[in-house]
């Protein structure tokens, strides 16, 4: 199962100042790791991105924040993006562990600091000291610089190996909304909106159950909802109809419309009490329905 997040790179367009726009930043990272994302998507919005922390600050901030703290100072040094990390809450990952032989041990992530001429190289992975270690024949050997993911099975004396697991934490890129939705593994396309169809108790477990082969949610921004974002009408451009997805048409030609991609419309915090539910608020109020068992 994957679970892809997408929110507009016009996300912090309401903060007052970069603090703020960071800090809220810090709980957008918090629900991805909280709800196990896998990638956190930022898709460009042009009009409503008005580019006042610089280009791409949303995603260098996602990015910093996914980063392990014993890594963030060599991987990032100073950038003007990152003035107010400090503020960032932390995340603290659950390691990903494996059962088998094979497989046991946690994975961490590491910065390759050293390429030798022996097919080996030197990673800092966050243990005492940067580790040498072999590159597996089957993987490319990596330039100096180069993030990479370690298995390490003991720390003391200390074995680990290259492998190209992907690391604990979500991932971040920046694509734009329609080759995000035509991934392969989308999964069900929900777009979270206000003007969707109110999640009910009784449509919970329908929906549960759908979601658990892969979902990909859709989020806007607090001054611009998806259907501004998308140029549509509220609730307008679902592609396929819920019916059709629900029935298994999804490659119906009579139900396709190019405009969005979304399978469906959903508003999971019905009966609001405030006049706009931010994003970072409808990231776990979303995440914590769409994932339950």
């Amino acid at each position: 199962m994957t679970r892809t997040v997408l929110v507009p790179s016009s996300l912090t367009r309401e903060a007052e100042d970069k603090r703020e726009a960071t800090r809220k930043l810090g709980y957008v990272a918090r629900a991805a790791v909280v709800f196990r994302v896998d990638r956190l998507v930022v898709f460009p919005d042009g009009e409503g991105d008005t580019g006042r922390f610089g280009d791409g600050f949303v995603d260098t901030v996602l990015r910093y924040a996914a980063t392990p703290p014993y890594l963030r100072k060599e991987a990032w040094g100073r950038r003007d993006e990152l003035e107010y990390v400090g503020v960032l809450p932390p995340l603290r990952v659950a390691s990903r562990t494996g059962s088998g032989s094979d497989d046991s041990g946690s994975l961490r992530q590491g910065i390759v600091t050293e390429v030798g001429a022996d097919d080996r190289v030197r990673v800092n992975c966050g243990l005492q000291h940067p580790v040498s270690l072999p590159v597996p024949p089957a993987m490319r050997v990596p330039a100096e610089g180069e993030r990479v993911t370690v298995r390490v099975t003991s720390r003391e004396p200390v074995r680990a190996r290259l492998t190209d697991d992907t690391p604990p934490g979500y991932q971040v890129t920046r694509e734009d909304l329609a080759t995000a939705l035509a991934r392969e593994d989308a999964g069900v396309r929900i777009a979270a909106s206000r003007y969707g169809e109110p999640l009910t108790v009784d449509r919970l477990d329908s929906l549960v159950e759908r979601v658990h082969a892969g979902v990909t949610v859709v989020f806007g921004s607090p001054e611009r909802g998806l259907p501004e974002i998308l140029g549509v009408e509220p609730g307008e451009a679902t592609v396929p109809s819920d019916a059709a997805a629900s029935a298994g048409t999804r490659d119906d030609a009579d139900d396709f419309e190019p405009r969005a991609g979304f399978d469906l419309w959903l508003n999971t915090v019905p009966n609001q009490g405030s006049e706009v539910v931010r994003t970072e608020e409808a990231m776990f109020a979303t995440l914590a329905a769409l994932t339950l068992e």
